[in-house]
Order: C-alpha cells, then sequence, then structure tokens
C-alpha cells in the first residue's frame, strides 16, 4: 500500500441496504457547477438509540463506499449514530458527471443531507474526501457537527501528475472485446496498466473494473475520463478554499508517520483553517484506516463521542 500512496499523490483517492431517494428538494446552486447528484450508498445502524447526528463518510481516488464497510459496522457499535457510507460523484454506484472538483461534491452532500431531513451531522474523509469535507465544513458549517479529515493537508499534496495521466490513458484506452470472459478481461486490463504503474496500485484500480450481465460490455465503475480532465485542476483547491472563512467547529486530523500527504510543519497554517483542531499520527502510510484499523477506530469513535 506505501507503492499505492507514491502513485496517488496527484489528488489522493454491501453490508448496509443500498437506499436511493428521489429528489424532493431543490435550493438554487451555484452557477459555477452543474445541479448535484444523488449519491448511492450504504447505510449502517447499530444497537445503540440513535441520539447524535449521523456521520457521513467520503471515500478517496479510485475508493467507493466498500471502502469504509469494515470501520462503520465497527462504529455503530461504538457510537449513538447512524453511519452513512457513500460513493462520490464519478465513482462506484454514484452518477458519473461532467465536473468533478470539491465545490461540486459539496452540493453533493448538501442534498444528500436535504433529501433525508438531516439538519447537521459529522462529516469524514480520506483524502480526495477528506478534501471535500473540508471544503464543505468551511462552505456550510451549520450542517457541520464535527469534522474528521484522514491523512490529507488542505495546503498541499505530493504531486507526480505524470504517473497520474499514464494510468488515466491507460484506462480510457482501454478496449476489450464484450466476447471476453470478466477474467480475460482482467488479465489483458491488469498487463495494460502495469505498464503505467505498480502491482498494488493496479489491484485498487482493477476493482473498478465492470463486465454489464447483458451486452458483455466492459466498463470503469470510476468516470476515468471525467478523472482525467480534471486531474490537472486539482491545484486550485487551496484558493478555492480560502475564499471562505475558518470552520470552528470540533475537527481532528488522523495522519499517517509514513504518508506524504500530511507535513508537520504546515500544522500552525491549517490551525488558523481549523482553529479547534487537533491531530492524531498513526504509524502508517497513506491508507491509515485499512493500516491501523483499531486505533483508527478508537480514535474516531471517542472523537464521535465527546460532547464538545
Amino acid at each position: 500500500m506505501q507503492r499505492l500512496t507514491k502513485s496517488l499523490r496527484s489528488l489522493s483517492f454491501p453490508a448496509g441496504k443500498i437506499l436511493r431517494t428521489p429528489l424532493v428538494v431543490r435550493r438554487e446552486y451555484s452557477s459555477e457547477i452543474p445541479d448535484p447528484v444523488e449519491l448511492s450508498f450504504d447505510s449502517y445502524t447499530g444497537k445503540n438509540p440513535e441520539t447524535s447526528p449521523p456521520l457521513l463518510t467520503y471515500h478517496g481516488l479510485f475508493g467507493s463506499k466498500q471502502n469504509w464497510r469494515g470501520i462503520s459496522k465497527a462504529l455503530v457499535r461504538k457510537v449513538s449514530r447512524k453511519v452513512y457510507a457513500i460513493d462520490v460523484r464519478n465513482h462506484g454506484e454514484s452518477p458519473h458527471s461532467s465536473v468533478h472538483n470539491s465545490k461540486a461534491m459539496s452540493e453533493d452532500l448538501r442534498l444528500f443531507m436535504e433529501q433525508r431531513s438531516h439538519p447537521n451531522a459529522a462529516c469524514m474523509g480520506h483524502s480526495m474526501g477528506g478534501r471535500s469535507m473540508m471544503y464543505f465544513a468551511r462552505k456550510y458549517p451549520e450542517l457541520v457537527e464535527r469534522l474528521i479529515v484522514v491523512d490529507i493537508s488542505p495546503i498541499s499534496v505530493p504531486r507526480s501528475t505524470g504517473e497520474m495521466t499514464e494510468i488515466f490513458d491507460a484506462m480510457v484506452s482501454l478496449d476489450l472485446s464484450p466476447s471476453m470472459s470478466m477474467s480475460e478481461g482482467r488479465k489483458i486490463a491488469r498487463e495494460k496498466l502495469l505498464k503505467a504503474t505498480e502491482d498494488e496500485t493496479v489491484d485498487f484500480i482493477m476493482l473498478n473494473l465492470r463486465k454489464n450481465p447483458d451486452t458483455g460490455a466492459f466498463s470503469w465503475a470510476c468516470n476515468a475520463h471525467v478523472l482525467r480532465e480534471f486531474l490537472t485542476r486539482f491545484d486550485k483547491y487551496q484558493s478555492n478554499l480560502e475564499e471562505l472563512p475558518p470552520y470552528t467547529g470540533p475537527t481532528t486530523f488522523i495522519c499517517g508517520t509514513r504518508s506524504p500527504y500530511m507535513r508537520r510543519e504546515q500544522w500552525p497554517q491549517i490551525q488558523k483553517m481549523f482553529p479547534n483542531s487537533e491531530i492524531h499520527w498513526l504509524d502508517a502510510g497513506h491508507l491509515v484506516h485499512f493500516e491501523k484499523p483499531q486505533e483508527f477506530l478508537t480514535i474516531v469513535s471517542e472523537f464521535l463521542n465527546r460532547t464538545d
């Protein structure tokens, strides 16, 4: 997984029943982004009474709501909250869109909460999802009860856009015959991706390969065409964030000591953006919640159970 971190530097990244709710409320949205999309999700409930706002989670690049399945199952046994694991736009089972940025993903989350009449929620995001949650908290602080950011900085990220472009080029140029079996298609796709990056990154990306049972057509669950197009625009994140006031609600950052996505020297500057924040360092790489699940769960559950 340490190798995966290197490849995803430019952006980062069914247990419960999947519920889909039709659009019932539409507010006015900024003309700078398209209408928000309805997001696919899994919801998790425990035996504890749900006395606190729900927890909404966003995954990272190439990920899906499945990434949060184990954590979500464990969390509902420790907190008095419902947990939603959400597929962000252009990923998993959520709709594909021509736009992919933190502004758009924030509006998606705003709509998600409107549809379910949640006045506020705890928000947690990893990597790309963490950046979206930070933007959401500063854009709509009244909707965010507290914030958890997993191994990502709002200031900068390690960049390797050349390698990422090669990965996306391999994905979008993949041409597999519908007559191929899934195993045959996976073999060819894997061989092509290995020319762009290493084994562990390929294994993670391959979780996105799909085959239509009716037509036999192959496709990627993530919208590789659009993600590639927006790859070079993610450096605008900080300038967009600077337009917004600090988020003063309770905030915790959970970062890996072996990950390059958070730099210790940036912490004083981050605290100006999130003045009510703390940081936890775990002996892990970028995928903190996978590498140190028990320590991660302890930090998250204690933070969610606090009354501040």
